[in-house]
């Protein structure tokens, strides 16, 4: 079996799909990855933050394969990115939602207003909030084992029968490119929502 980094190096779709059902762990929380979202480079992807090319913000996503790419969004959540695909090559895959399967109660802790354990980490923000991820989350090594943030192959691989794909969520550009992966059936899976532009005036 292959080293998942050197997994990752391949980016794009498959790269995305071989994420579901790996553990990320950090703050005490280990998740099970169920959905995902997979971003291209500069010029390939107008809804990728690296469309336009490098920046202080998007730099880690140009590789190498196996970092974190952590940003700020709404003015209020922090959302995790996997680094996918060779280097120098923009690509990585947004984490939508996983399964709580370690450290139910340090999760409990952090997203004191949810009632059912399957929306824990049911969302990126949600996830983040669910391990305590935030900005010292940015540019870690996932596969190293003293970083605080890890990422690892989950005990089963999610067959490719059991992996559903559709557009992603809330994108600017791109909308029905096929590039967000799920796990069928999965009850901690994201509720798909199109974007709808605001019209002057709103």
């Amino acid at each position: 079996m292959k080293d998942l980094r050197d997994v990752l190096t391949r980016g794009g779709e498959q790269a995305a799909r071989d994420l579901l059902g790996c553990h990320l762990t950090a703050g005490g929380v280990t998740v099970r990855l169920t959905e995902v979202e997979a971003y291209a480079g500069t010029g390939e992807d107008p809804a990728s933050h690296a469309h336009r090319g490098r920046t202080n913000r998007n730099a880690v996503m140009f590789g190498p394969a196996g970092f974190s790419y952590v940003y700020f969004t709404y003015g209020m959540h922090w959302c995790m990115n996997v680094v996918t695909g060779p280097p120098g090559l923009a690509s990585a895959v947004l984490l939508r939602a996983g399964e709580v399967v370690s450290g139910l109660d340090a999760a409990r802790a952090r997203r004191t207003a949810v009632r059912r354990d399957v929306d824990l980490a049911r969302g990126p923000a949600r996830l983040c909030s669910a391990l305590g991820i935030g900005r010292s989350a940015y540019g870690l090594d996932l596969f190293d084992p003293a970083s605080p943030v890890r990422l690892a192959r989950g005990p089963k691989r999610v067959p490719t029968a059991a992996i559903a794909a559709g557009p992603r969520v809330g994108v600017t550009g791109a909308h029905d490119l096929e590039w967000r992966f799920w796990i069928a059936d999965d009850p901690t899976v994201s509720t798909y929502r199109r974007h709808v532009p605001r019209k002057r005036g709103e």
